[in-house]
């Protein structure tokens, strides 16, 4: 197991190194700088812009400025500076990288506490009226844009004399230390943003569930099962076990996922996480701060797969030596 988690750790090394290249050229497609939002403002002189620029390092060729950012994260671990907020990258990532964690975990654990058991119950119910109607309504929560669903949520509580909408705290509790007042604050909050995100992934992972508990039914080892004897509930434990493999496969997509989710979310129910600083990123064209951001969400998607594979070579032995 240990030689098997260090190959994938080293195969993540120039994966890695070949997406900062991606997302350096990403970024660089990009019409425009920073510094384009003034060059029709009338109090800064072509002058002082080109000054600005110089300061700035994006008077420097293309290929030179990624050789720069490259060398300051592999030998300082510094990821670049803000244009914008005139800050560490890191440091401005860091800021938001708590509760953006913490909401994607909570996320996938309400998504999986779900999900999960309403696929295993459809698929031993096939085209039943029950497997219909759960499958209606997994579709329709999936057709529902966060956005939109956000929106709703919000409004129903407003009308049902709710006034925990929006943000993580109450406005008391921003700011203050942490005490069981502001714990439970938080959780009569965090709620919705759950909701918002969580809802819809969950038909896609119900009828990954229901598929794969389908298909290990029909397959020869369940018959053999049956056919010495085993008891239903002893077969479907069996059953359940072997279908949960091909869902672990994908769990390492979740988080990733989750993360580029949560930002219109985040935007609507003025959530602290990294969606919406991202995309104000984009907006100024602060080219550090969004490429950390990408660099982010590949580093999340490379860990996620990692996890799965360290998950699926713990229930399936084989894979070790493949």
């Amino acid at each position: 197991m240990r030689s098997f988690i260090i190959r994938r750790i080293l195969i993540m090394i120039p994966m890695m190194f070949l997406i900062s290249i991606i997302c350096f050229i990403v970024t660089e497609l990009q019409p425009g700088d920073f510094l384009s939002q003034y060059l029709e403002n009338p109090r800064i002189s072509p002058e002082q812009i080109e000054a600005i620029r110089q300061e700035l390092a994006l008077d420097k060729p293309a290929y030179q400025r990624y050789l720069i950012w490259i060398k300051n994260i592999v030998l300082k671990g510094d990821f670049g500076y803000s244009f914008a907020y005139q800050r560490p990258v890191v440091e401005l990532i860091w800021e938001r990288l708590g509760w953006t964690v913490s909401i994607a975990i909570f996320t996938i654990i309400f998504q999986w506490l779900i999900a999960v058991p309403i696929g295993i119950y459809s698929a031993f119910h096939p085209y039943k009226l029950s497997d219909y109607t759960l499958t209606v309504i997994g579709f329709i929560g999936l057709s529902i844009p966060e956005f939109f669903l956000a929106l709703v949520l919000m409004y129903t509580v407003l009308r049902l004399g709710g006034t925990a909408v929006g943000g993580l705290f109450s406005p008391q509790f921003i700011g203050a230390p942490w005490s069981w007042e502001k714990f439970v604050d938080l959780m009569n909050h965090i709620w919705l943003p759950i909701i918002v995100v969580g809802v819809s992934g969950l038909a896609g992972l119900m009828r990954i569930m229901r598929g794969n508990v389908l298909d290990v039914i029909g397959s020869p080892f369940v018959v053999s099962l049956r056919a010495r004897g085993l008891d239903e509930k002893t077969v479907r434990k069996h059953i359940v076990k072997n279908a949960l493999n091909p869902l672990v496969s994908i769990a390492g997509m979740e988080l990733p996922n989750i993360f580029s989710g949560t930002i219109i979310a985040s935007i609507v129910l003025n959530l602290p996480t990294i969606g919406p600083f991202f995309y104000n990123a984009l907006l100024n064209h602060d080219q550090y701060l969004v490429m950390t951001f990408l660099m982010f969400i590949a580093l999340i998607t490379q860990i996620g797969n990692l996890l799965a594979d360290i998950m699926l070579a713990v229930l399936d032995p084989r894979i070790r030596v493949s």
